[in-house]
């Protein structure tokens, strides 16, 4: 079969893409950006050979639906985290594991799940924040846990016949086949794919379980005082009306804080040391943390706990406007040789000193009774504009806000999760399409203040979404210039008239091509290549409509192959390589199920 120049081409740029992923650390989006500029600067998108041609449908991708609702989904995500309801789904589905396959199960079972009954993608880019929250609470490495992430929910995807939109592409083709060949449009059950796609999800989540501390790298360690000098002693104080009022230590997930712990707890004028973690707390409990900068931020986005000092309740500014903020004291300072009371700290500068670092030195003072001395790291809870007022002051050697350190409206908590709510439902039932959901739940968390505009925009992961738009480019260009399908049909008459090797050929090949194409296009381009071959061997279609169905979503083995695998590429801190060492095996594992099930559920 002759190839066309145009496909030749397609296939030399995607090999050169492949291998520079592989070989080299270049980041994701410039290899994809590079590989879609050569296919735009010969325009092999149109019937024509043209040289620096118009971009044609090779910038498709980045008006996908599927990348447009990714990216309003991280305003989503953020006003969650924003508002702590992060945090709470996190603490009520997660949980607190011990160890990391416990960590695994507790992420992959909701996932595969709530994966069988919306789209895997979305779900994703919703889990991806909480997960790693998480993840860092519990001092395991991201890339432990955002693979597998990616892989339940597509794991999850193929149980049911909306799992992913692969399925339902599938189905269409299936009851236009059968509408234009005079066969009654059966099509197929909500749960019909469950049978293979069950199996499927279990020896999938086994094998992740076991295997992902040996196949999946550690590339982020766990953190500890000694990473870093600033040891700060912070004192927080629990609430009345806290929800952590009952709670033992570990419990209230004082205990897992990385790179701090639980020094003491004063209660009622009496020093409790060595604090056990089936210690309860109760209301006004003082309790006395060492830790780094880092777990300080974390600590104070628990919802319950607030600084001990009374003077943060005495800034003019609410307290979801504020951020912390690390300056060093200069020996120029007013202030030095005073205590932060005396010197009336918050009155002068307009912030309250939360905690403060001596050199690694452990100082056993209540907070206003610190008397300041040149080279003291003071962490501040203030205003952003902190830093501009006082970056150039001969108070202070280095002023620096800290990232992600707005303190959380938690009174919007409740808000937050009802529109996520209602957005998962309007989805689900099929009432909106996931894009208008969602855009609809953006629009209304910034309308009801749980994110700020301004934090929104700054919410969006643009290197994602140009991978995301990138890759659906290098797929369409395998799509239109007939590589995919010459390929296809020269693998396929080597099967001869033998319907179980046909069945083999058939999904390997939907596997390769979903895992350089998307899912759906590499699904629609086997579907009538298959039809037309169990045509002409007479057999049943359904064991290879089901083959087709699984392969095209089950793409484990490269990053480009599905959008939950691109998202996750950079928070994970993957290499194209560790898709390959991971996913490979996962491949082969739903290849097998597939292949023993499918014709024993519909005999040929």
């Amino acid at each position: 079969m002759t190839i066309s120049p145009e496909a030749c081409f397609t296939i030399a740029v995607l090999v050169g893409v492949l291998l520079t992923l592989t070989l080299t650390k270049i980041g994701p989006d410039l290899v994809l950006l590079a590989g879609l500029t050569l296919l735009m600067t010969a325009d092999v998108l149109r019937d024509d050979w043209t040289i620096f041609g118009s971009p044609g449908e090779a910038m498709a991708g980045f008006a996908n639906e599927g990348a447009i609702t990714v990216g309003v989904l991280f305003v989503v995500a953020a006003a969650l985290r924003e508002t702590g309801g992060m945090a709470w789904l996190a603490q009520r589905v997660l949980g607190r594991p011990r160890s990391l396959t416990g960590a695994q199960l507790r992420m992959i079972l909701p996932t595969i799940a709530i994966s069988a009954f919306m789209n895997n993608t979305p779900l994703v880019a919703m889990m991806m924040p909480v997960v790693a929250d998480w993840g860092k609470k519990l001092g395991i490495a991201a890339s432990k846990l955002m693979m597998p992430l990616s892989f339940a929910a597509i794991l999850g995807g193929v149980c049911t016949l909306i799992g992913t939109s692969t399925n339902l592409v599938v189905f269409g083709l299936l009851l236009d086949y059968q509408h234009t060949n005079n066969q009654p449009a059966t099509g197929m059950g909500f749960f019909e794919i469950a049978k293979v796609g069950i199996p499927c999800a279990i020896a999938g989540s086994i094998y992740m379980m076991i295997f992902s501390r040996w196949l999946l790298p550690d590339r982020q360690r766990a953190v500890s005082l000694e990473d870093d000098p600033r040891e700060y002693t912070v004192e927080m104080l629990v609430e009345p009306n806290s929800p952590l009022v009952g709670q033992t230590i570990e419990s209230a997930g004082l205990r897992q804080l990385v790179g701090m712990y639980l020094m003491e707890i004063e209660r009622d004028g009496e020093i409790l040391p060595a604090v056990g973690p089936e210690q309860r707390l109760e209301a006004n409990d003082r309790l006395v943390f060492v830790g780094i900068v880092d777990s300080v931020v974390e600590l104070h986005k628990l919802r319950g706990l607030r600084p001990a000092t009374n003077q943060v309740f005495k800034l003019q500014s609410p307290r979801s406007e504020r951020c912390l903020i690390e300056a060093v004291v200069s020996n120029s300072c007013a202030l030095v040789g005073q205590s932060i009371r005396d010197g009336r700290f918050r009155k002068v500068y307009n912030a309250v000193v939360i905690a403060v670092a001596r050199n690694g030195e452990r100082i056993r003072k209540k907070i206003g009774d610190i008397v300041l001395k040149p080279g003291d790291t003071l962490l501040l809870e203030t205003l952003p504009t902190f830093v501009e007022q006082h970056r150039n002051s001969r108070d202070f050697y280095l002023v620096n806000m800290l990232e992600d350190s707005s303190l959380p409206r938690h009174e919007r908590a409740w808000i937050a999760i009802a529109i996520l709510a209602g957005m998962v439902l309007l989805a689900a039932t099929g009432i909106l399409s996931m894009l208008n959901a969602a855009l609809i739940a953006a629009g209304l968390m910034v309308i009801t203040r749980c994110v700020t505009g301004a934090m929104a925009r700054k919410s969006v992961d643009w290197q994602i979404l140009l991978v995301i738009g990138a890759a659906l480019g290098l797929g369409r260009a395998m799509e239109t210039t007939g590589a995919a399908s010459s390929i296809a049909n020269t693998f396929i008459a080597y099967a001869g008239d033998n319907p179980l090797v046909t069945l083999m050929i058939i999904y390997t090949l939907t596997t390769i091509f979903t895992e350089i194409m998307s899912n759906n296009a590499a699904a629609a381009l086997m579907f009538p290549i298959t039809m037309a071959t169990t045509e002409t061997l007479s057999v049943n279609p359904m064991p290879f409509i089901v083959a087709i169905m699984i392969a095209a979503s089950c793409s484990f083995a490269t990053p480009i192959g599905y959008q939950t695998n691109l998202m996750v590429y950079g928070p994970g801190g993957y290499r194209f390589s560790d898709y390959m060492r991971f996913g490979v095996p996962l491949n082969l594992i739903a290849g097998v199920v597939t292949i023993l099930l499918a014709p024993w559920f519909w005999p040929f």
